[in-house]
């Protein structure tokens, strides 16, 4: 079964893609095979987060966005990181519905992950499933976040380019740098354009960006206005993500954010590693037994910690 999905993964065959992530996501036994076996075809994929508030069209332009990549023959897998089911704990799909015309192709593969509470509106799983798209020779990795206006620093962490959607509605650019949105953005996209309040919103970003300090190796986000729904905008929208990209080439910034990936991937899994370790049976009782008390006769969360960590 292993070798059978590491070749379907290689040639690029739906169910076996499906079958590996399933294993990257429930982190079975042979995930962790699967992922080193595969790690020395990855690499080549561009890889290009899609983040705003909910309601900015995030799905709609997506689905453009494959659209367009398409035209120009490139191969496109899309992951849509969803918010928890609170019934189920899966992936909620209705965002999925708006790209249903492109699952006849075969050289686009879309997949919903849940969220789980995911630090920046990211599963764990996302970069690892990244790459199994990537090793599957995919030209172009979209993810779509969930965009729950926090700083999304796994998005940076996971993209080459990351495009920011905002809307009209977004509110002033006070309130939008305090969502911490505005930090992260390699390129912003005012979405739904054709309301009013959108010209207003594209100066207030252009007079920030004016204010930047910047060398030649900095780039100044570009700010494009779209109407997904009419496909406004888009073509201008992958020239400027193309124009990044061949920026964060020639600087050497695209061998830097992999150099980070890299890291940043084995720093967590270490983490968690150590996380699996510590809370052995033993550990686990202490915990519960101190949970069983009174409120007030507990010892402080950092005492109880300190103990622990100590094997007091």
């Amino acid at each position: 079964m292993y070798s059978e999905i590491i070749q379907g993964v290689r040639g690029r065959k739906r169910r076996f893609i499906a079958r590996a992530i399933t294993h990257v996501e429930n982190n079975t036994e042979i995930s962790s095979k699967l992922l080193s076996e595969l790690y020395p075809e990855t690499g080549s994929a561009y890889r290009i987060g899609i983040t705003g508030p909910p309601g900015a069209g995030k799905s709609s332009l997506t689905d453009k966005l494959i659209q367009n990549y398409r035209e120009q023959d490139k191969t496109v897998a899309v992951i849509v990181i969803d918010p928890t089911s609170p019934f189920s704990g899966g992936a909620i799909l209705g965002d999925r519905i708006r790209m249903i015309r492109h699952y006849n192709d075969k050289d686009v593969y879309i997949r919903s992950m849940a969220s789980r509470g995911g630090h920046g509106g990211l599963a764990q799983a996302t970069q690892e499933v990244g790459d199994i798209l990537d090793a599957a020779g995919f030209d172009i990795i979209l993810f779509e976040t969930v965009g729950v206006g926090q700083v999304e620093l796994d998005v940076i962490q996971t993209s080459d380019t990351v495009v920011v959607l905002l809307v009209p509605e977004s509110g002033d650019d006070i309130q939008m740098m305090k969502a911490g949105l505005m930090e992260i953005a390699d390129i912003f996209a005012i979405n739904k354009s054709d309301r009013p309040g959108s010209n207003k919103l594209y100066i207030s970003i252009i007079n920030m960006l004016s204010g930047m300090p910047h060398d030649e190796m900095t780039w100044i986000p570009k700010v494009v206005k779209t109407v997904a729904l009419k496909t406004d905008g888009v073509s201008e929208l992958v020239d400027n993500i193309h124009e990044h990209g061949d920026h964060i080439k020639r600087t050497g910034l695209w061998n830097q954010k992999m150099v980070d990936r890299y890291a940043k991937q084995v720093r967590e899994l270490i983490l968690n590693k150590q996380d699996e370790v510590f809370w052995d049976k033993q550990n686990c009782n202490i915990l519960d037994k101190e949970l069983a008390l009174a409120h007030e006769k507990r010892k402080s969360p950092q005492e109880l910690a300190e103990s622990l960590y100590s094997n007091d």
